[in-house]
């Protein structure tokens, strides 16, 4: 009966239940992490880059049961996102590590907190469906993976790491609006607002919105790498 609802609600029981996961979760990881050997940390790591791998290749499995060129293709940035963050827990390199922390802390939760799940097709299906089960999954443990390597494992970005971020999400940017034009989709909904209401209502009309996107997304990173280098310079 707790899961009986059949269309999903933000901040409804299935949606609450998915953030004290990952809350529960995060904090078990930074503890865990803080305290790990070497080996043990290459273990956990590699536990959580395979399901990631994972989770991502079901989803994907389901978006090609009935392609469309639309939503089948993995070119949302939280698509990257979950790849690079699989990566960085298996590899632990730096630049992979570096990606995962400013996509998956401001992008990857934002999906947590404001979830945009399904398709207008099939709506917002609730837990247990199939869209509900790998859209979470998938954005928990990006977020996961970029806490325990920053709070439980020690990396940390400097500048250079920052702006070889902002390079990075402006060069995805511009392919995916040349894509978007070319194919007339809206992945990213860089060239035109999604149908349903959203934080973007508030940014102005397109191109407004996506240039208000990018200045705030640049000044956050910014201010996320900031007491990095502040601590660093200190000690």
């Amino acid at each position: 009966m707790f899961f009986a609802q059949r269309e999903f609600v933000a901040y409804g029981p299935s949606h609450l239940v998915v953030l004290a996961v990952f809350v529960t979760g995060a904090a078990l990881l930074v503890l865990i992490g803080r305290r790990q050997t070497e080996a043990q940390a290459r273990i956990l790591s590699r536990a959580l880059a395979i399901a990631l791998i994972a989770a991502f290749v079901v989803a994907l499995f389901y978006k090609w049961t009935k392609p469309s060129i639309d939503t089948s293709i993995p070119l949302q940035l939280c698509d990257l996102a979950e790849l690079v963050a699989a990566y960085a827990l298996w590899s632990q390199r730096h630049w992979a590590f570096v990606l995962t922390y400013f996509w998956g802390l401001l992008l990857s939760s934002q999906a947590l907190l404001t979830p945009d799940i399904g398709t207008p097709a099939e709506g917002a299906p609730d837990f247990p469906h199939h869209l509900f089960v790998t859209f979470f999954t998938l954005h928990v443990l990006v977020v996961w993976s970029a806490v325990y390597l920053t709070w439980g494992r020690g990396m940390r970005p400097r500048w250079r790491d920052y702006r070889f971020a902002v390079v990075t999400t402006l060069g995805w940017v511009g392919f995916t609006l040349v894509f978007n034009a070319v194919a007339g989709t809206n992945y990213g909904y860089l060239n035109r607002k999604p149908p349903t209401a959203s934080v973007l209502d508030a940014l102005g009309p397109w191109p407004v919105y996506l240039l208000a996107e990018i200045v705030i997304v640049i000044v956050v990173w910014a201010l996320m790498t900031w007491p990095w280098q502040r601590r660093a310079v200190q000690l």
